[in-house]
């Protein structure tokens, strides 16, 4: 502490007895603008010459040294664990002293805020790489994402890390998009149920999780990162808001803006989406954190601002709290933005409540905090991975098969492809082997990842050939790989991407795509090992869907894994060698032929094929399709009443049975049609989903209590509506295979409904 200290043990700000509003509020006044300013920023010591994670790094990192950016405090320390490869012990260490540092500096001792990336798990060297959001999604188990999200809440606690950033909410509307890999899919009651659970997991650990990115970044046009987003009122309120609602609901401490514009306004400079919207319509409270380098972007990339001091105003009145990952504007252009009266100070002490109200509730006020001591930790323990295998295996969809699956016990099988014998293979672009590590080219992963041909040949007589890479290839490789395919039972050939950023990949944050064909030559490689003749299974480990329309019906069976994490390897050999019985069910369609066209899924009916266009946007595979190996018996579906009040709910009941020698998983989805609205409606969306396990011969029952806020969209008065009317309630195993549909009657008045509606079913499932 300096010898200006200005609290004492006794002050009210640091008494944990007081309520969080009159402690922040009587440190407020205690404080000097530039100690205020000091608390909205960042600061990333990141090593600007070991490569660039993403462009113009370098250029948006700013000037201060750390002794000027502490001198009067510290919001946030960005990625002290998530930079560089460190051992936990020394992470520990520095971590420490950086953070006695910052509280030595400033007056108050108040110790700066830390976060990490945590998309796919912790993002630091040895902790365990979880399955990417594609996976949690395809699962359909929000139990068990919330189980891996108290997992990873638990080791950013024992390293001390206080928010994590994400899950990412964004809804895909193209496939071609490079970030549809750290999305959860198409559908936007997905997204938000397998979001909220992964908040409320992170969160159980007392930690911030961090929303993103709000909203509509994952619209731009013709899927480019960061392109201009232009939807009308009526889709983003009802396709890109319901995961926010949801995850607001849940209780979700930071919510991060989108990088576009949209209509033509960047989000960091638009106080109609990040303060009317979020907190005044959704009644968000938390803190909202910049994307990285957004509000200096209005000035450099968006040309709304003509210097960093007219960005750092924008930004502040629409609502952003936090700048990171350093202090570029949010510093010296900021405080000379108010000594001017270009800003008016209200609007630093209203970021500045929020920031200290969360620092509050995370202990950092309190009188005697210290950081964690060294010592070493085990960031990827036994029930960490165990976690990891389970979501890999009941993630893992089964989108064709001939029978050829489960392959015969002692096969010989001829393992080939780009992604056949490459850890990396499993892990995705926020993972820290790709996010980071790829710029220490040398080191060990820091985790175990067994490959797909190591899982395989602990059961199966394997031979091997790389055929190709994932870009590139000879003529030579290719040969080769089917050479071997064609001495063997059954080929197992393991395609798919490349995670990284901005070219450094086939997949990831800004690796967008002009069409949707395999990368390199992988379909010349695929087309040569099926020409053998012999039963080719495809194992796709990919960050996006790819349209295999021209080799679908001749393969013998086909895997999708998307980015299965650090025990992915072995949940792909679980499900061909029959172990497990796949379960996992797509959150995001298969293209059909074409290969170019927006997701057909929650379009209408002329969005759709139809009899008015030669194109045809029907998908390969289907949002929610998922083959098994065995399936329960479907009983009955049965609603409790045919007339549904406009303000009250009706039960919908499923009875399954299992009737196999088998342990089963039935993933039930209840989908809405609304024949007769008036404004145009997609033809059919998801309200609710149950996942259903049984042993053998278990009976169960799956029952749905739906309130009539489900069926609510924004109508022509731009306000949210249930209308009265005939709807349809349409229950099946995926979009497209509806085994039952209820017809039902909404009546009763026309209501306006808003944030308070009922967002989810209230779902039991029970033993019969």
């Amino acid at each position: 502490m300096t010898d200006a200290m200005a609290a004492t043990a006794a002050d009210t700000w640091q008494d944990p007895a007081l309520p969080v509003a009159t402690r922040v509020s009587d440190l407020m006044s205690r404080m000097t603008l530039r100690e205020k300013v000091a608390q909205l920023s960042g600061l990333w010591g990141i090593d600007p010459e070991v490569g660039e994670m993403a462009p113009m790094l370098r250029d948006a990192m700013g000037v201060q040294t750390w002794e000027q950016a502490i001198a009067d405090g510290l919001g946030q320390l960005t990625r002290p664990f998530g930079s560089a490869p460190v051992e936990s012990a020394e992470g520990l260490r520095a971590l420490a002293e950086r953070q006695r540092a910052v509280m030595a500096a400033n007056r108050f001792g108040i110790p700066a805020q830390v976060h990490e990336e945590i998309l796919t798990g912790l993002a630091a060297w040895r902790a365990t790489i979880f399955p990417s959001p594609l996976c949690w999604a395809a699962s359909f188990d929000p139990a068990l994402v919330e189980q891996m999200g108290a997992r990873i809440g638990d080791t950013m606690s024992a390293l001390g890390v206080h928010q994590g950033m994400a899950p990412v909410l964004d809804v895909v509307r193209d496939l071609r998009w490079g970030r549809v890999e750290e999305t959860m899919g198409e559908d936007p009651f997905l997204v938000g149920l397998i979001g909220s659970a992964y908040v409320r997991g992170v969160q159980s650990a007392g930690l911030v999780a961090t929303v993103k990115h709000f909203v509509g970044y994952s619209a731009s046009r013709a899927a480019r990162n960061l392109a201009p987003v232009s939807m009308g009122p009526r889709e983003l309120a009802d396709v890109m808001l319901p995961p926010f609602e949801m995850t607001i609901r849940a209780g979700v401490r930071s919510v991060m803006n989108s990088y576009t514009d949209l209509d033509g306004v960047p989000t960091a400079a638009d106080d109609t989406i990040l303060t009317d919207l979020l907190r005044d319509t959704l009644g968000f409270t938390g803190t909202v954190s910049a994307d990285y380098f957004s509000i200096a972007f209005l000035e450099t990339l968006h040309h709304l601002a003509a210097s960093p001091g007219e960005a750092a105003a924008l930004a502040l009145a629409a609502g952003i709290d936090v700048e990171l990952p350093a202090v570029n504007t949010y510093g010296e252009p900021l405080l000379a933005a108010v000594a001017s009266g270009a800003v008016d100070e209200a609007l630093v002490d209203r970021a500045l409540c929020r920031v200290l109200t969360q620092k509050c509730e995370l202990g950092l006020l309190d009188p005697g905090w210290a950081p964690a001591e060294p010592r070493e930790v085990d960031l990827d323990p036994p029930a960490s991975r165990a976690v990891a295998l389970e979501l890999a295996r009941r993630s893992m969809v089964l989108l064709a098969n001939d029978g050829t699956l489960p392959l015969r016990e002692g096969a010989r099988v001829a393992v080939v492809g780009p992604r056949a014998d490459t850890p990396e293979a499993m892990v995705g672009c926020y993972s820290f082997p790709r996010h980071v590590l790829l710029h220490y080219p040398g080191l060990e992963l820091g985790v175990d990842i067994p490959t797909v041909r190591e899982a395989l040949a602990e059961s199966f007589d394997v031979t091997h050939a790389l055929g190709c890479p994932v870009l590139g290839g000879t003529d030579e490789d290719i040969a080769e790989a089917a050479a071997r395919a064609a001495q063997a039972e059954v080929c197992v050939t393991v395609l798919g991407d490349e995670a990284g950023l901005f070219g450094n990949g086939t997949s990831g944050e800004g690796c967008d795509v002009s069409d949707l064909r395999l990368p390199g030559r992988q379909e010349e490689l695929l087309e040569a090992l099926l020409a053998t003749g012999t039963p080719v299974v495809v194992v796709l480990l990919v960050g996006r869907p790819y349209d295999l329309s021209r080799q679908a019906d001749r393969l013998a069976g086909l895997v999708c894994g998307f980015f299965p994490g650090e025990e992915g390897g072995r949940a792909v050999a679980d499900v061909l060698s029959g172990r497990v019985n796949p379960s996992g069910r797509l959150p995001v369609g298969f293209p059909g032929p074409g290969s170019s066209q927006p997701a057909p899924y929650l379009a209408a009916a002329l969005g759709q094929r139809n009899e008015v266009t030669v194109v045809d946007p029907t998908p390969l595979f289907p949002f929610g399709h998922g083959l098994s190996y065995a399936y329960p018996t479907w009983q009955s579906v049965r609603a409790s009443a045919g007339a549904w009040a406009t303000d009250g709910s009706i039960e919908l009941e499923v009875r399954l049975a299992n009737e196999t020698d088998r342990d089963v998983s039935e993933v039930v989805q209840v989908y809405l049609h609304d024949p007769e609205a008036s404004v145009v409606r997609p033809v059919q969306q998801l309200v609710a989903a149950a996942r259903v396990d049984l042993a053998p011969g278990e009976r169960r029952r799956a029952c749905f209590v739906l309130h009539a806020d489900l069926t609510s969209f924004t109508g022509r008065e731009l306000f949210r509506i249930v209308e009265p009317g005939a709807v349809e309630l349409r229950v099946g195993a995926s979009s497209a295979d509806i085994r039952h549909a209820v017809p039902l009657e909404l009546v009763g008045p026309a209501r306006q409904v808003g944030a308070d509606r009922v967002l989810e079913p209230r779902v039991t499932i029970t033993t019969d």
